[in-house]
């Protein structure tokens, strides 16, 4: 059984319909990665998933259970993170009250502490800011920050949306080392990301989005190498 499903999906904004129909499925241990244009409909179909947007029809099943109409803060108590597009970070909240925010749904506080440190050590600029006032950090520093409140609620999956977005290439190839090593340390992940050849770098399988509908699906490498991919996502 797959960790999540996503099964016949819609989802209207007004009389528009933003997604048409989309099923596709992740399974544990996955990187798997949406990508598509701009206004493909990716960050409606992660808003969808986690609860901050009831479809119209279709199912969004997490472990076994059927989370559609499950609100977002619950559907974190679960076990699933998310990232959200533009980082979002309380830019008036410390470093240290931001991750602290993100295990509010936790209760132990020595497995909090312990998660701090786990944050820490994966990113130890957060450490070295943790009494900085997360407004004034920059872009990446915001995205490493964006991160690691997600896994301070010790996610069994992360959907993390556009991590790359506005950040220079030194610091895009940083955020996709942490996130193999987010996967590499037993976190699904789900990444919807403009960036098509470095997702697709780093995905084991991927679903291609246009107008609301997955056109395309497959093995990262595959996808890689189709001469529509690489001419429409891959500027090749």
């Amino acid at each position: 059984m797959a960790m999540l499903e996503v099964k016949d999906l819609e989802v209207f904004y007004g009389v528009i319909q933003a997604i048409k129909g989309v099923s596709f499925e992740v399974n544990e241990g996955e990187i798997i990665a949406l990508i598509g244009a701009n206004g493909a409909g990716k960050t409606t179909i992660l808003h969808t998933i986690t609860g901050l947007i009831t479809p119209k029809k279709g199912h969004v099943i997490f472990e076994g259970q059927d989370i559609t109409k499950t609100p977002a803060h619950k559907i974190v108590k679960m076990g699933m993170a998310h990232v959200p597009e533009g980082r979002r970070v309380f830019s008036q909240l410390t470093v240290y009250q931001n991750l602290k925010m993100g295990a509010y749904t936790r209760s132990d506080k020595n497995e909090i502490e312990e998660s701090l440190g786990k944050v820490y050590k994966r990113f130890p600029r957060l450490e070295e800011r943790k009494n900085q006032v997360a407004g004034t950090l920059s872009g990446g520093e915001q995205q490493m920050l964006a991160m690691g409140r997600a896994l301070m609620s010790n996610p069994r999956i992360i959907v993390m949306d556009e991590p790359s977005m506005g950040l220079s290439p030194i610091l895009v190839n940083e955020i996709f080392d942490i996130i193999q090593s987010v996967s590499a340390s037993g976190t699904t992940v789900l990444l919807v990301e403009q960036n098509a050849k470095k997702a697709l770098g780093i995905a084991d399988r991927a679903y291609v989005l246009e107008t609301g509908k997955i056109v395309q699906e497959g093995r990262a490498t595959d996808l890689m190498d189709d001469e529509s991919i690489k001419k429409a996502y891959l500027g090749e």
